[in-house]
């Protein structure tokens, strides 16, 4: 797999982070688990239970060597997810997302849960016009 990268872009490549000084091209040529930095969510962003859940499959990722405690956090998120979801499109994803976290591919799950962004968007905005906040 080749890779292009801009001057002062960063790549992480099997938990250590990359970062370049000028335009370059990277070929991989095994098997690494690797995120781009535009990919990368930051713990601020992490505002639904959805994005959440991607942070932490993101951590996953990030650093192979230490994946206790994310996977621990990955499967009670998980649960409580699939516990409160209604949507079929919903639970139907997350089952998605679990076999390949299940298969160790982080990636591929992370551009699932990303797929479920706009599905969850329009639940939340649902439920927020349908239970609007009542004046005092």
């Amino acid at each position: 797999m080749k890779i292009s990268l801009r001057a002062g872009e960063r790549i992480y490549v099997n938990g250590a982070v990359l970062r370049v000084d000028r335009k370059v091209s990277l070929e991989l040529v095994n098997d690494v688990m690797f995120l781009l930095e535009g990919q990368v969510m930051q713990a601020s962003d992490a505002t639904t239970a959805l994005r959440q859940l991607y942070f932490i499959v993101q951590l996953m990722l990030m650093n192979p060597t230490d994946i206790g405690n994310a996977s621990a956090l990955y499967g009670q998120h998980h649960a409580a997810l699939l516990a409160v979801c209604e949507s079929r499109e919903m639970v139907d994803g997350l089952a998605a997302v679990d076999e390949l976290v299940g298969a160790t591919r982080y990636f591929e799950a992370l551009k699932r849960i990303r797929a479920l962004f706009p599905v969850e968007q329009a639940i939340l905005a649902r439920a927020t016009t349908e239970s609007p906040i009542k004046a005092a």
